[in-house]
């Protein structure tokens, strides 16, 4: 899109605002900005992303510059501006062009008309005293981190030397990664591809790909003829640590819980001649399971059903490996999903934890003695990580734990010893534990 075609930076500005007030509701960034117009999506939501990544500091300021808190629009336009102001090396746009717009912005939105000269007023304050502002938020550690309080000190108390790192680390951009699908090319031909199209990447993993910028999936070779997937490389982990040392024969029985979008599944049926059953308990994200396989040209069972409740879908028989990859507050995927740590409430924790310790106990019957069970989350939380897994092991005699990677924090490489030495530091935050049944 040329910048003739581009709509205004006023009507983006608006378009940022009614996303950040859906966050403030509850609503996820990634269906707010759903419902933003095709032709204007990309940059607003790269507009989006830039914002909430500074929230903290944008509603510090907000405060002081208008103690009274202003209706929900104008403060949401208001943070907008500022989370785009406050840093100048950073910005995309220069300060008084951003001004210029934002207050043009509430202009021509009917319901925050009055409150233009009063938008004005806001911002002409911040570029004047910018300096003195920004000192009075120094103190507030929100502001500071843009993360909330509790998610802080949570993570203060999980990783009390890793802390600082882990929320520096989730308001980087994140490296868009490929995982070639070994079935149709290898690694080194389709970096040759890759090289011949004038895309930059590099190597990482067995079959990783790490582009030196993103690029819609259209442009990639081979793309819609399955070649690669779009996966970050600790997810990329999974499917070769849960079949690695399984025989191939009899044809492995494995279980895919909680599947959806089928990246995972699809990686395990690229790696083995496997007949995998993918759950997920919305009907609708089973859809894109099945668009996830037919690209790939893939076959797996797709059931829409509650992975917990056993007796609603499995057939009796026992499995060889399960895929558990639970669901989790998503705290490791924050770089790739600002709105995440704004959505995210302390008792979320707490909650998703009860729901991934019941499916461990439902699921763990399924498998056969000498059967494998891969537990994952996108955390960084030890809650939904080591001390579910020592929780379980206390009270599941049967159940050894086998050589794991176990925590790996964004952008900081594996904190677990045994995680590969060819893994880059430039991953999502995961952990991974990989549970063997013991006994007859």
């Amino acid at each position: 899109m040329t910048d003739d075609q581009r709509p205004p930076l006023w009507r983006q500005l608006q378009a940022v605002a009614q996303v950040l007030q859906a966050v403030s509701r509850g609503q996820s960034g990634t269906a707010a900005l759903d419902a933003v117009a095709p032709a204007s999506r990309p940059g607003v939501q790269a507009l989006s992303f830039d914002v909430l990544r500074s929230l903290g500091q944008a509603q510090a300021l907000c405060k002081l510059l208008a103690p009274r808190t202003p209706p929900p629009m104008v403060d949401a336009l208001l943070c907008t501006a500022l989370a785009l102001l406050w840093r100048p090396d950073a910005a995309r746009y220069d300060a008084f062009t951003l001004v210029n717009q934002a207050v043009e912005c509430a202009k021509k939105t009917p319901a925050i008309k009055p409150q233009a000269a009063f938008v004005n007023a806001c911002l002409r304050r911040f570029l004047r005293e910018r300096e003195a502002l920004l000192a009075r938020t120094q103190h507030d550690p929100v502001a500071r981190w843009n993360h909330p309080a509790w998610w802080i000190e949570q993570l203060q108390a999980d990783w009390p030397k890793q802390w600082q790192a882990i929320l520096a680390a989730a308001d980087q951009h994140a490296p868009m990664v490929l995982r070639v699908n070994v079935r149709l090319t290898t690694q080194a031909q389709y970096l040759v591809a890759l090289r011949e199209a004038g895309i930059a990447a590099t190597p990482v993993g067995s079959a990783g790909v790490v582009l030196a910028s993103a690029c819609p999936v259209q442009q990639l070779p081979g793309f819609a003829d399955g070649w690669v997937s779009v996966q970050d490389s600790a997810a990329q982990l999974a499917a070769p640590l849960l079949l690695a040392g399984l025989p191939t024969s009899p044809r492995l029985r494995v279980l895919d819980a909680c599947a959806a979008p089928g990246g995972k599944t699809a990686h395990l049926l690229e790696l083995a001649d496997a007949a995998v059953t993918a759950l997920d308990v919305d009907a609708k994200r089973c859809q894109r399971i099945h668009q996830t396989l037919g690209r790939l040209g893939l076959k797996a069972e797709v059931i829409a059903a509650d992975a917990a409740q056993v007796s609603s879908w499995w057939n009796g028989e026992l499995l060889d490996a399960i895929l558990l990859d639970a669901p989790c507050s998503a705290s490791g995927i924050v770089r790739r999903h600002p709105d995440i740590r704004w959505l995210r409430r302390r008792t979320d924790i707490a909650q998703l934890a009860a729901i991934q310790a019941r499916l461990l106990a439902q699921l763990w019957p399924l498998l056969k003695p000498g059967g494998r069970l891969l537990y994952c989350t996108c955390s960084v939380f030890r809650a939904e990580g080591e001390q579910q897994i020592k929780a379980f092991l206390a009270s599941n005699t049967q159940a050894a734990l086998l050589p794991s990677p176990g925590h790996l924090l964004a952008g900081m490489g594996a904190q677990g010893t045994l995680a590969p030495d060819n893994l880059i530091g430039d991953h999502d935050g995961f952990y991974y534990a990989l549970l063997e049944k013991t006994g007859a």
